[in-house]
């Protein structure tokens, strides 16, 4: 009698490895979408504290004399674009622009393909109400878009 070696593995082998393999994907999936979710929701913390922090040293500079405006206007960008577009500064012999942000980031809750960057906001005017983001004639305050609330059970158009 002729004892051949197994090559190679039987059907129930493969299926077992194949059980274990995907149970181990489907616990570890819960895993990843969290980590996205901590890694997006910290791109979101920085990317408003950026746009805010440029909001206010646009402000500022508005305050200080360096920013021509009109008299009914306020001392707050018209539009998120006029912080990376910059504005001249008036108080320069060179007529140097004074930049407040490099780009504007995108809002990583904002399921909208399609839009500029500056649109993914939802935008406040300094005449508007704490709370109402419908935009105006100037940007006072920026919030995210998103209806989603974030682990630490806030909705993002809180933070």
């Amino acid at each position: 009698m002729i004892v051949r070696n197994q090559q190679g593995f039987t059907l129930i082998e493969m299926m077992v490895t194949l059980t274990l393999l995907a149970t181990l994907a489907a616990a570890a999936l819960p895993m990843v979408q969290r980590y996205q979710q901590q890694r997006n929701e910290e791109v979101l913390r920085e990317s408003l504290r950026d746009i805010r922090s440029a909001i206010d040293r646009y402000a500022q500079a508005s305050e200080e004399g360096r920013i021509e405006k009109d008299a009914e206007a306020s001392s707050y960008p018209p539009t998120l674009d006029a912080l990376v577009a910059g504005v001249m500064d008036k108080t320069s012999a060179e007529k140097k622009k004074i930049y407040f942000l490099r780009r504007i980031p995108r809002d990583p809750f904002c399921q909208c393909e399609g839009k500029r960057d500056s649109e993914t906001w939802k935008l406040r005017a300094s005449t508007q109400p704490p709370g109402e983001f419908s935009g105006g004639k100037d940007v006072f305050d920026i919030r995210s878009g998103s209806i989603e609330t974030g682990l630490n059970g806030v909705p993002y158009a809180q933070w």
